[in-house]
């Protein structure tokens, strides 16, 4: 038998014999996309092993839970989570695991069974206590959720939210914000947040200012060089427009507002390579810090403001005139 035929013959055999791509497990999935939101309840999310969450979900039937998985919902959450390399299948073994930690949550702990002839035991009599009683504490039952703390990566999503603060902890004065040095005189003569914020229009998010209103109504003028006062920033007037599958609005980027703030060279080309269709965006990259992430929900609204991107409503003659074109 000639050389290229026994090539040709083993490459033959390599093709039957190499097995297809191994589907994902539903563990695997949750735990690289959906633990992103779900591990901690972010922006509405269910979160995992909580039966209170998933109740009013799971009575709408399981099929409804795989619908809103595959193609996402209105409230936010993306088709296949983001991610569209999942297939139906590994997608369903995502929800049919997470549905299996609140059904392990909320399966009630067996009692054993009592016997009905046992003899009852004669009470011993009480002993007059000579010192404080010992009180044994009861161990916590670690829950679904606690036992993948160490499996789910939670920490950098709490840590990249960390404009999501209690209304209390919002714009503490410099003292106390953790930033400023308490023992330093100087701190003390700065200005409260409070009070430099309070002619400033109003927001829902970070530290509750609105400032892309507050520059457009004038404010405020930031300085847009540290030693040139007179020195203007080149605004580009300029709206991309990124289409999203699913429900959801599609994301309107305004550089106006951006470049009123930040030069060009802050994003471009390190976070996001100036040509159309070259940068990959979803909400797992987001949430951990990437893309949009490197500023929103550290020193930009945070991402549980869904509409403030999400803001173009899709248009639903274009998908009904591209079936009438294809037709014809």
């Amino acid at each position: 038998m000639k050389l290229h035929s026994l090539i040709t013959l083993s490459l033959a055999v390599s093709v039957l014999v190499t097995p297809a791509l191994a589907q994902k497990s539903g563990k695997d999935v949750y735990g690289k996309t959906c633990a992103v939101c779900h591990a901690t309840g972010i922006a509405g999310a269910p979160k995992y092993g909580n039966a209170g969450d998933w109740s009013p979900r799971i009575a709408g039937g399981t099929g409804r839970l795989y619908g809103s998985a595959l193609k996402g919902t209105p409230k936010g959450m993306p088709a296949k989570g983001g991610n569209p390399s999942y297939s139906d299948a590994e997608v369903k073994a995502a929800v049919d695991y997470m549905l299996a930690a609140v059904k392990t949550a909320a399966k009630p702990t067996a009692t054993p069974p009592q016997n009905p002839v046992a003899k009852e035991e004669p009470k011993p009599e009480p002993k007059v206590a000579t010192s404080t009683p010992k009180v044994d504490k009861a161990e916590p039952t670690p829950t679904a959720a606690a036992a993948m703390a160490e499996a789910v990566p939670v920490g950098d999503v709490n840590a990249f939210n960390r404009l999501l603060k209690p209304l209390g902890k919002r714009n503490p004065p410099p003292p106390e914000d953790g930033i400023h040095d308490p023992a330093n005189d100087g701190t003390h003569a700065l200005l409260p947040p409070l009070t430099a914020y309070a002619g400033l229009p109003k927001s829902l998010a970070g530290n509750r200012v609105n400032w892309v209103e507050a520059i457009g109504t004038k404010k405020i003028n930031p300085r847009w060089d540290r030693t040139d006062p007179k020195a203007e920033p080149v605004v580009m007037d300029l709206n991309i427009v990124r289409e999203v599958k699913g429900s959801m609005p599609d994301v309107v980027y305004p550089h106006k507002q951006h470049t009123e703030w930040l030069d060009c060279s802050n994003c471009h080309p390190a976070i996001f390579v100036p040509q159309k269709g070259a940068n990959a965006i979803s909400m797992a990259a987001i949430l951990l810090g990437e893309k949009c992430g490197v500023c929103h929900g550290k020193v930009a609204f945070p991402v549980s403001e869904c509409r403030l991107c999400h803001s173009k409503k899709k248009d639903l003659a274009r998908p009904a005139q591209a079936a009438a074109s294809v037709a014809k």
